[in-house]
């Protein structure tokens, strides 16, 4: 059973910290919706957690960014299919101070910070990106590269989280603790 005593914070760290240990532990579908109220949903890669919230990092002439600045909420789910686990987050989007950014972004592999300084995310491929990121890269030599401008990052302020095991009888066990002012409540859901 979820254990619901312990807290949603203490649980969503052991689950993700758990889910990490298997392949894509840390691939989560992001959901927004545009102004109109269309939805769209990809997978990003979870980048952190800290008491805040969850971290990921995108570019910002995407399409979830133009979405984001229209309607700051999203919900995300993460599947851990060989651990029988779901988890499922709401809440309010903020974006990291320049400093978070850059100090995730020095953290990268040179071959994915090659690669952001280059693409525009969703846009039309100019040119070959490829022949783009080695020139870059040669430019550099041994040089850091610099965080793109167009680099961001936001954090997703939970408002609720909710917890699913899978049960070979389908009475699978669901715990949701949603925010209430400043304190958490949790309720157990029938699967």
């Amino acid at each position: 059973m979820i254990d619901d005593d312990a807290g949603p914070w203490s649980q969503l760290r052991t689950w993700i910290d758990e889910g990490g240990a298997v392949r894509g532990g840390t691939d989560m579908v992001l959901a927004t919706a545009d102004a109109e109220g269309v939805p769209s949903a990809r997978v990003v890669s979870l980048r952190g957690l800290d008491d805040r919230g969850l971290r990921f990092y995108t570019h910002d002439g995407s399409r979830k960014t133009r979405e984001l600045a229209a309607r700051p909420r999203v919900a995300i789910v993460m599947h851990f299919a060989s651990l029988r686990r779901q988890l499922r987050v709401e809440g309010d989007v903020e974006g990291l101070p320049r400093a978070e950014v850059e100090a995730y972004f020095a953290t990268r592999p040179r071959a994915a910070q090659l690669s952001a300084s280059v693409s525009r995310q969703g846009q039309p491929v100019s040119g070959d990106l490829r022949a783009q990121a080695e020139a870059l890269g040669a430019r550099l030599g041994a040089a850091p590269v610099p965080c793109p401008d167009e680099f961001v990052g936001f954090r997703i302020v939970p408002a609720a989280i909710e917890f699913w095991r899978g049960s070979d009888d389908r009475l699978h066990d669901r715990v949701v603790w949603v925010q209430d002012g400043s304190k958490w409540r949790s309720a157990r859901l029938c699967p």
